[in-house]
Parts: structure tokens; C-alpha cells; sequence
């Protein structure tokens, strides 16, 4: 058979086939950073997983890299610095994650789309600079419950509201409780009946 390539018993290809930089091992921790900065270009959160960056001087150089690359590109994925980016803008935000260059391009898609869903729902708003601000703590929370130490734990925002709700429904200590009203443990039902019976 002269049209089927054949591999040698090793693990380099046989003669015929050009040879491939062999990818890096599969990892868990996919995520190298997780970024929100304003129409200005300036942080609002920005969650650092390893050491790729590691002054802070690095990582403001690259925040700015990275916002001047996405005003000039027209598209949802960069490569930059040897990095994967994925990126999208809500009204005056920009929320970027950060990947290795082997990266599955989809997968950081999944957690970003999967972060401007859960925000959108707990804000139940377009998710804006104003809002966020208001509402740091839950901000950080659904982060938290998305990447931790640059590993997905979840790429579906209906899970990251459950697992946030499940958390706030257990006594709240001091800053829950706001969050807890965001995501809609404190609403007041009204039975409509007046209090009285008949």
C-alpha cells in the first residue's frame, strides 16, 4: 500500500512524513489569566494563574498589549506573545481569557461566553463597568467558581448560579448578602391575600 503513511515503531513519524514539534502534555490548568478591563484600558479584575507574568510591571505591560491589540483586531481570538487569547466587549468592558498557545481556542470561548452569561444573569442587566463595581464581591465569586488556579470547574452559567445560590442559602456571613439578594435568595413574595381571613 503506497498511499498510506506508516509509522515507524517509535515515536517519530517514517519516512515521507514531514515531523511535527510534538504539543506540549495535556494539562488541567488551561487558563493563564482571566481579565476585565474598561474602555479606558484599565483593570477592574484580573486573576493571574501562573507565573507567565509575574511582577506586576509584566502584567500591566501585557494588560496594555493585549487592549491595544483587541481595538485594533476585528475578531473574538488573538495570538499574543505566544499566547491564545479569546475576547469579548459588553458595553464599556472587556473581558479577556488567556491561554497557552496550545490551547483549545473553544474551550477558553466556553469559559469566557460561560462568565459574561452568569454576570449578565446575577446583574440581570447588560453587563457594564458601573454594575460590576457595585457589585465586586460577586464578581469574584462566579470567577471563583469558574477557573480556580487555571483550571475550568465549569463552563455552564446555569451551574455557576446554582452553586452560588447553594452557597448563599447556608447562614451569610458579612458581604453575602447582597449577593444573595442578586441572585434572587431575598425576594419577597407577596401572597396577596392581606393577612386576613375570610
Amino acid at each position: 500500500m503506497q498511499g498510506i503513511p506508516r509509522w515507524s515503531g517509535g515515536s517519530g513519524p517514517a519516512a515521507g512524513l514531514s515531523p511535527r514539534p510534538c504539543p506540549q502534555e495535556p494539562s488541567l490548568f488551561t487558563v493563564k489569566a482571566l481579565l476585565i478591563l474598561d474602555s479606558r484600558g484599565q483593570r477592574l479584575l484580573a486573576k493571574y494563574y501562573d507565573s507567565t507574568f509575574p511582577t506586576a510591571k509584566e502584567q500591566a505591560a501585557f494588560e496594555r498589549s493585549i487592549f491595544s491589540q483587541s481595538q485594533r483586531a476585528g475578531g473574538e481570538i488573538a495570538c499574543l506573545e505566544g499566547l491564545t487569547v479569546v475576547y469579548r466587549s459588553s458595553v464599556d468592558l472587556f473581558f479577556y481569557v488567556v491561554g497557552g498557545c496550545q490551547e483549545n481556542e473553544l474551550m477558553l470561548l466556553a469559559v469566557l461566553t460561560c462568565l459574561l452569561d452568569a454576570l449578565g444573569h446575577l446583574l440581570r442587566k447588560e453587563v457594564e463597568k458601573r454594575w460590576l463595581l457595585d457589585n465586586m464581591e460577586g464578581m469574584f465569586l462566579v470567577v471563583d467558581e469558574i477557573v480556580d488556579r487555571g483550571v475550568i470547574l465549569e463552563s455552564d452559567p446555569q451551574q455557576v448560579i446554582q452553586r452560588l445560590s447553594l452557597r448563599t442559602s447556608e447562614p451569610a456571613p458579612y458581604g453575602f448578602v447582597l449577593f444573595d439578594y442578586l441572585a434572587g435568595g431575598s425576594e419577597r413574595r407577596d401572597t396577596g391575600d392581606g393577612g386576613g381571613c375570610k
